[in-house]
């Protein structure tokens, strides 16, 4: 009864939320108001691009996500790109020509519903492993797309599975990391994690490490698990979910961490960035700018983005601010990918944008159809792959 309470209350939470960042004619019902404008998502300006932006193909997946969040994304394996829709299967193309190598589609049995495919595609030691909302776990041979086994879980995946180690790992939106065997589908172990009254609508795909399993938490925390047995090896709190109100509260960290070296970066909706040492989970440092969404990973600095649509690059040594760009506020970002020297996002309108790591300008923008960007782009041998909750997914090389 407290999880059901829960998911009526983050989808009630995510509707709000929806409706404030996309909404541009409710307000015009009622007669002209001038502080609404200052809610609106910012316009987008002309630009003159730095950096030209090829598009190398898009293809089609079946029935997007539309407006359920569960934030579908691609995954890149040994040359290919694995992408699913909620209706439509799960698909293989080759990275680079967008060429279809095969399809899966749920078996229709009678008097039941067809398996919603939510959680993107996970990849690895020969599998493709997908999530659906209602706890399916269905692993794929990656050459051929034949099921190779089925397992379930007791609430939605709608985070991509991770595949390594001879371990499935998956995060479930009630909490829940579930190990299964790569070869049987046998669970292996699990891990339970209490959720908040109230939390950003999503999660996201775990962290695997040398011997770790990195997991963020709706409580604003991340976890280290033993890898083997999933026994918890230690926790940090990025965000303390404080206030006076559950809305207050929320400080989900919904987007996968990030592992460079032996450090972990990781960002939360409280819009709270930390670096955790990976072996102790000893705070490096802890700052004030980010977003529940992933984090993007160069050099020398991370990117994140924040729920007001503020983009913001920190550095890795010392967690200082090294640029912000504003101009793309309230467009409802995802999380950050790097694609060269070019920090990516996409936003509620269907537009991809490319920044400058070194300044933060705004070098060049795209547009993947009229639909909004919910998961963050994808990089893979210098290849950048967008899906939208139509179910299109596009892929674009720098020139």
């Amino acid at each position: 009864m407290k999880f059901q309470t829960t998911l009526k209350r983050t989808a009630i939470v995510f509707a709000c939320v929806v409706a404030l960042a996309g909404c541009k004619t409710v307000g015009g019902w009622f007669g002209a108001d001038p502080a609404k404008h200052a809610q609106d998502p910012a316009e987008l300006t002309d630009i003159t691009p730095t950096v030209k932006v090829q598009k190398m193909w898009s293809v089609g997946v079946g029935k997007g996500e539309d407006k359920i969040g569960v934030r579908q994304g691609p995954v890149v394996a040994d040359g290919h790109v694995y992408a699913a829709a909620i209706r439509g299967g799960v698909h293989a193309f080759d990275l680079q020509t967008g060429a279809k190598v095969w399809t899966w589609e749920p078996e229709k049995v009678k008097h039941k519903d067809p398996i919603r495919l939510s959680g993107g595609p996970g990849a690895g030691g020969g599998l493709v492993v997908i999530g659906g909302l209602d706890g399916e776990v269905i692993a794929l041979d990656a050459a051929n797309g034949t099921l190779k086994w089925q397992a379930k879980v007791g609430s939605e995946v709608i985070a991509a599975p991770v595949v390594g180690d001879g371990l499935v790992l998956v995060h479930s939106i009630d909490g829940r990391i579930t190990a299964f065997g790569v070869e049987d589908g046998k669970r292996r172990w699990f891990y339970q994690r209490d959720l908040p009254p109230l939390t950003v609508r999503g999660n996201d795909s775990v962290l695997l490490g040398p011997g770790f399993v990195f997991v963020g938490n709706d409580d604003g925390s991340v976890v280290a698990l033993a890898e083997q047995d999933g026994r918890l090896l230690w926790e940090q709190a990025v965000a303390q979910p404080e206030g006076r109100s559950e809305l207050d509260r929320m400080a989900d960290v919904d987007g996968t961490p990030v592992l460079d070296g032996t450090t972990v970066y990781a960002t939360s909706f409280k819009r709270q960035t930390m670096a955790i040492d990976g072996p102790t989970g000893r705070p490096l440092w802890q700052k004030d700018n980010g977003g529940a969404g992933r984090v993007g990973n160069a050099s020398d600095r991370i990117v994140v983005s924040d729920p007001a649509g503020t983009v913001w690059a920190i550095d890795k040594s010392s967690g200082g601010a090294l640029w912000s760009q504003p101009a793309l506020a309230r467009r409802s970002l995802t999380g950050v990918a790097v694609q060269g020297d070019y920090a990516v996002v996409g936003d509620y309108d269907g537009y991809v944008h490319w920044l400058r790591l070194d300044t933060g300008a705004i070098a060049a923008r795209a547009r993947v159809g009229g639909d909004a960007v919910k998961a963050a782009p994808v990089v893979a041998d210098g290849v950048l792959l967008v899906q939208n909750i139509d179910g299109k997914v596009t892929a674009f090389r720098l020139q």
